[in-house]
């Protein structure tokens, strides 16, 4: 997925329409379309792979797929912003590189759960952009999945193993050794809230998210990442590590005394992923007070411990930070896996951004869902 141009992602938002790619099958079936949201995450950051805490939320930006009828063997796929295509037989989706892996990833792991699809001509339009940390490949992993069932005549699956579906997807198929955050921040999304995930459990909390006069904005820092490229994987080989040194599960049960003895880097990984476990329950509590300044000194810390103990960040991303500090911003951290990709920023009410920056305003939106025709 590619970003596109403003006039054409705020037509996106308005009248969704299909980053386009195309897959092809034979019977006559209406035309099916989906839509799924990128994701914003206040504070919880590389603590979903370790069984922690996170508070994400979905937006009104992301990818929406339409897929028409075609040959019901086949599929045929054409990125149109990127002029590039694919093709592979539904019975066998073979592993692919880039984008190309979405779309088969998402065909066969539907049907690994026992869903059998048909082909057809697949479309899909993004206004999310590429590595910004706003979950793209999410966006359109759970987008492909609604579309690809309702073109088959399929009910749809318990939203939870849909998400376990597509983020087979992203491990598998794509390479990225991501977690469940992002694939249930889309599909459990909720309009003007905010979600609690627990990532043991897999429980959902709708926690309301009123900003008032007060804006949370995302700016792109000019550094791109890609999970399965950057040093995402290994951050989640040195956080099972420092599980196993300590005896536990996943770094949630690790005890802080005990973390502070394992040799560096493990001891700095545990530590932030403790902390920032307990900063989504702190941040939950300001969020049900309303107390906006208070999240704002989150974003600080959470990016302060994403830069010092995780080591997330770069250059590009600690400038962007401090311009917009410098600017007013009650908080401002890195967002995303890290190594790149966008800044989230909270501006209290009269205060905004620097106008060159080209800031997105973000605000919690609806689950993915089907379209109407």
């Amino acid at each position: 997925m590619v970003a596109i141009g403003v006039s054409a992602a705020r037509q996106l938002v308005e009248r969704p329409s299909g980053m386009i790619a195309t897959v092809s099958s034979a019977s006559p079936a209406p035309v099916v379309r989906a839509f799924g949201p990128g994701r914003v995450n206040l504070v919880g950051e590389h603590t979903d792979y370790n069984d922690g805490l996170c508070l994400p939320f979905a937006i009104d930006r992301g990818v929406t797929v339409e897929l028409r009828p075609g040959r019901d063997e086949a599929f045929s796929v054409r990125a149109e912003d990127l002029a590039e295509e694919d093709a592979f037989a539904v019975a066998d989706p073979a592993p692919a590189e880039g984008w190309r892996a979405f779309a088969r990833g998402t065909v066969a792991e539907l049907q690994r759960d026992g869903h059998t699809l048909r082909g057809g001509e697949l479309r899909f339009t993004g206004d999310v952009p590429l590595g910004a940390g706003l979950s793209s490949s999410a966006a359109l992993e759970v987008a492909l999945a609604l579309a690809l069932l309702a073109h088959a005549g399929l009910p749809e699956p318990g939203r939870h193993d849909l998400a376990r579906a597509c983020s087979r997807v992203e491990n598998d198929w794509v390479g990225a050794r991501t977690g469940l955050l992002d694939q249930l921040a889309a599909l459990y999304g909720r309009e003007g809230h905010a979600l609690r995930l627990d990532m043991r459990t897999l429980a959902v909390e709708p926690v309301p998210l009123e900003l008032g006069d007060w804006r949370l904005v995302t700016v792109d820092s000019g550094v791109a990442h890609a999970h399965a490229g950057s040093g995402y994987n290994q951050r989640r080989e040195e956080a099972a590590r420092a599980a196993a040194a300590l005896g536990v599960a996943s770094l949630r049960d690790a005890q802080a005394a005990a973390a502070a003895r394992l040799p560096d880097p493990l001891g700095r990984r545990a530590r932030h992923v403790l902390e920032e476990s307990a900063r989504v329950e702190e941040a939950v509590a300001a969020l049900r007070a309303v107390d906006l300044p208070t999240l704002g000194a989150l974003l600080d810390a959470s990016h302060a411990s994403l830069r010092d103990l995780y080591e997330v960040s770069v250059d590009e991303v600690e400038a962007m930070v401090a311009r917009l500090k410098a600017a007013g911003a009650a908080g401002a951290r890195i967002m995303g896996g890290g190594f790149g990709g966008s800044v989230l920023a909270l501006f209290p009410p009269g205060v905004r951004p620097p106008t060159s920056v080209g800031a997105i305003d973000v605000r919690p939106g609806p689950a993915a869902r089907l379209l109407a025709p």
